[in-house]
C-alpha cells in the first residue's frame, strides 16, 4: 500500500521559512516524479512545484519561483519543499503527490497517482 506522509507545516510570520517533508513508502520512489500542491479554503488545489524522478529537473508555479525549492533524497524516499519569504497568500494545506509524470502534464493533479493527506501552512501578516 502506497503512503505519502507530509510533515513540517505550521504557523509562521510573513517573511519566515518552513521546510516541508514528504516520506513515501510502498512504491518505487526513485522512478516517480514528486509534486507539491496546495489548497486554500474555498479554492481549487493548485500546483506548486515538481521534481522529476531522477531529481534533475524541477518546475515551479510562477508565484513561488525564487522563494520555494523542491529537492529529493531517493535514498531516504523523501521529497522536500523549502519555503522562504512566506507570505499570507501562501496559507494553504500543502499536499505531496507521486506519479510517473510526463513533463508537459506536471502541473496537473490528474498526472499524479498517489497523494498524501496534507499539512497545514499558515502565514500571518
Amino acid at each position: 500500500q502506497v503512503q505519502l506522509v507530509e510533515s513540517g507545516g505550521g504557523l509562521v510570520q510573513a517573511g519566515g521559512s518552513l521546510r516541508l517533508s514528504c516520506l513515501a513508502s510502498g512504491l518505487d520512489f526513485p522512478s516517480h516524479s514528486m509534486g507539491w500542491f496546495r489548497q486554500a479554503p474555498g479554492k481549487e488545489r493548485e500546483f506548486v512545484a515538481t521534481i522529476r524522478w531522477y531529481g534533475g529537473t524541477s518546475y515551479y508555479h510562477d508565484a513561488v519561483k525564487g522563494r520555494f525549492a523542491v529537492f529529493r533524497d531517493n535514498a531516504e524516499n523523501t521529497v522536500y519543499l523549502q519555503m522562504v519569504n512566506l507570505q499570507p497568500e501562501d496559507t494553504a494545506v500543502y499536499f505531496c503527490a507521486a506519479g510517473k509524470v510526463v513533463s508537459n502534464t506536471a502541473a496537473l493533479t490528474t498526472a499524479y497517482d498517489y497523494w498524501g493527506q496534507g499539512t497545514q501552512v499558515t502565514v500571518s501578516s
